[in-house]
C-alpha cells in the first residue's frame, strides 16, 4: 500500500509535468509588428516597378493578371461594424488587418489582426501559385459603416483581363463575426483559395498556432511552417483554419468542393480549397474563439476549441463556469464555484478513501511486526498482511482511488481554464488582474502550498518508512513549484480544492474520534 499511494502521487505529479511537456508548447518570442502601410507615393512607385518587370507565367495555359502603371495605385477600403473595423485592399480583393473592438493588448489597445503580404489572406489563382494576390481590382465603395439603421452591406470586387474575370462579393451584418464570402469566376481551368499565412493570428502562445482542418469530427492540425509533404482532404470537408491560443480565421464552404489542402509554400504551411466550379461561396470567420458565438453559425466552428483529451468533461465544465459566471460576473468566484460543484461527486469516494487511509494508519505497527518477523518467507508476509486487511476491513487501495479519479476531471478544467478566451484579461480581486496569466506575486502558489501541507499533516501517514515520509513532506514543495507559472485560475481552483479537502480531513478526524469515545 505505501508503494501503491507513492505511485498514485508520483502519478498525479508526473501527468501534470508531462502535460506541460508534451502537450502545452513552449512560448516563443512575440512576434514582431507589421511594418505600418508605406505612404500612397511610395506604394505607386513601388508597383510601377513591378509592373515593369516581366511576368511570370503560374502556369502554361493561365495567363497572370496584368498590374499596368496606369491602375498599379492601391486603394484601402474600411468596413466597419459594432464589432471590428476591417481594412481591405483592392489589390487583391482581401483585408489588410482586421481591428477587434471587444479584445485588447495588455497595453490597452486593439487586438489587431493582420494580413502578411508575403501571401495574403484569401488570395485566389488557379493553381498554387495565387497568381490573383497581385491583381488590381475595383471597388463599389471607397468605406461602409454598419449601425443600427444599417444592419447589412456588400463590398463587391471586380476584375476581368485575358479572358478571365473575377467577382468577389463579401457581405457584413451588425453583430457578426461571420462574414458571407462569394466568388464568381470565368476563365478558370481550376480554382483555388487560400486563409494565406498566419491570417486571424495574433500571437504565439503556448498552443497549437499554424492550419486546421475539420473533416467531419475529424480534427487535423499542422504547424505553422516545417510540413514536409501536402495533406489533401475529400469528402466532407467542414472548414479550413488557421488558429492561435485566442483567436482563428476560418472558410466554411457553402458550395461544395472538390477537396482541401495543407501545402507548403516558402516554408509557410498554407491551408487552401480547390475546386472547379465557377461560383464558390464561403462563410468567413476571423474573430475570437468564443465558443458561445461559434455555435450559432452550425458548422461545426466550435471544433476549434480544443479542450484536449478529456472534452468530454471539458466541454460540460465550461458550460457550468459560464453559467456561475451568469450571476456572479466574476470567473474567479466561478472557479470558487465550480471546485465546490466538481468535489461533491467525489465526497463519498473521499470519506471512504480517507476513512480507508486512517484504518491503515492505525493497524501500522501490526504491519511492522508482520513484515519484520516473515522478512525472510515472502509468500507468508503477504498472506499474513492481506488476513490483516481483512480483519481491519480495511482496502488498500481505498487512499489512492480518489486521487487518480480526480485526476481526468483535473486535466479537462485545467485545459478549460488554460484554454477558453472568456478568462483571457478577466480580473479575480486585488492583485489578480487576468485569471490566464500566472500570479505576478506568487502568492496565490505559496498558499497552495500551505495548503497542501495543512492537508498533509492531517492525513494520516501510512508508512513507517523513514525515507517514504522524507518524500511525503517534499511533496508541497514539489507542487509549489509546478504551479508558480501556472495560470492563477488553475492554481485558485487548486488551492480552493485544497481547502475543501482539509474541511473534509477535520471531518473525518473528528467522527473517527468520537467513533472512538463512544467505543
Amino acid at each position: 500500500m505505501d508503494r501503491n499511494l507513492l505511485l498514485a502521487i508520483g502519478l498525479s505529479i508526473a501527468v501534470l509535468l508531462g502535460y506541460q511537456y508534451f502537450f502545452a508548447k513552449p512560448v516563443p518570442p512575440p512576434p514582431t509588428e507589421q511594418a505600418a502601410p508605406v505612404k500612397a507615393a511610395e506604394t505607386a512607385e513601388k508597383k510601377q516597378e513591378q509592373a515593369a518587370a516581366p511576368a511570370k507565367p503560374a502556369s502554361a495555359s493561365v495567363p497572370v493578371p496584368a498590374r499596368s502603371a496606369t491602375a498599379a495605385v492601391e486603394k484601402e477600403i474600411v468596413v466597419e461594424t459594432d464589432l471590428f473595423k476591417a481594412v481591405f485592399t483592392n489589390v487583391g480583393a482581401t483585408f489588410r488587418r482586421i481591428e477587434l473592438k471587444k479584445y485588447f493588448t495588455l497595453e490597452g489597445n486593439p487586438i489587431i489582426l493582420n494580413g502578411n503580404q508575403t501571401m495574403p489572406p484569401l488570395s485566389i489563382g488557379t493553381d498554387e501559385n495565387f497568381a490573383f494576390a497581385n491583381a488590381v481590382f475595383t471597388a463599389n465603395a471607397t468605406s461602409i459603416k454598419l449601425d443600427a439603421t444599417k444592419k447589412e452591406a456588400a463590398l463587391v470586387f471586380e476584375y476581368a483581363a485575358s479572358g478571365q474575370s473575377v467577382r468577389r462579393t463579401f457581405t457584413f451584418r451588425q453583430g457578426e463575426y461571420g462574414i458571407d464570402l462569394k466568388d464568381e469566376v470565368q476563365g478558370f481551368p481550376a480554382y483555388y483559395i487560400t486563409l494565406g499565412k498566419e491570417f486571424g493570428t495574433y500571437e504565439k502562445a503556448d498552443t497549437h498556432f499554424g492550419p486546421v482542418v475539420l473533416k467531419e469530427a475529424d480534427r487535423k492540425e499542422y504547424d505553422a511552417t516545417g510540413l514536409k509533404e501536402s495533406h489533401i482532404f475529400k469528402g466532407n470537408v467542414k472548414w479550413i483554419a488557421q488558429e492561435d491560443k485566442y483567436f482563428f480565421s476560418a472558410l466554411a464552404p457553402k458550395t461544395q468542393i472538390d477537396e482541401a489542402r495543407i501545402i507548403n509554400k516558402n516554408n509557410d504551411s498554407l491551408a487552401t480549397i480547390r475546386t472547379v466550379v465557377p461560383v464558390n461561396q464561403f462563410l468567413l470567420y476571423v474573430g475570437p474563439k468564443e465558443i458561445q458565438t461559434l455555435e450559432k453559425y452550425n458548422v461545426g466552428f466550435e471544433a476549434i476549441v480544443d479542450f484536449g483529451w478529456f472534452s468530454i468533461l471539458a466541454r460540460p465544465l465550461f458550460w457550468i463556469l459560464k453559467f456561475f459566471y451568469g450571476f456572479t460576473h466574476n470567473y474567479g468566484l466561478a472557479i470558487i464555484l465550480i471546485a465546490v460543484v466538481t468535489r461533491i461527486p467525489f465526497i463519498p469516494l473521499m470519506n471512504k478513501g480517507q476513512e480507508s487511509m486512517k484504518k491503515l494508519a492505525m493497524i501500522q505497527p501490526r504491519m511492522a511486526e508482520i513484515k519484520e518477523k516473515y522478512k525472510n518467507d515472502p509468500p507468508r508476509m503477504q498472506k499474513e498482511i492481506m488476513e490483516l486487511y481483512k480483519t481491519n476491513k480495511v482496502n488498500p487501495m481505498g487512499g489512492c482511488l480518489p486521487m487518480l479519479a480526480q485526476i481526468p476531471v483535473f486535466i479537462a478544467l485545467y485545459n478549460v481554464l488554460m484554454y477558453a478566451i472568456e478568462l483571457r484579461q478577466a480580473p479575480f480581486a486585488l492583485w489578480i488582474a487576468d485569471l490566464s496569466l500566472k500570479d505576478p506575486y506568487y502568492v496565490l502558489p505559496i498558499v497552495m502550498g500551505i495548503s497542501t501541507v495543512i492537508q498533509q499533516k492531517l492525513t494520516p501517514m501510512t508508512t513507517t518508512d523513514p525515507m517514504q515520509q522524507k518524500l511525503m513532506m517534499m511533496m508541497p514543495i514539489v507542487f509549489t513549484f509546478i504551479f508558480l507559472t501556472m495560470p492563477s485560475g488553475v492554481v485558485l481552483y487548486w488551492t480552493v480544492s485544497n481547502t475543501l479537502a482539509i474541511i473534509q480531513q477535520l471531518y473525518v478526524n473528528h467522527k473517527a474520534k468520537a467513533a472512538v469515545a463512544a467505543g
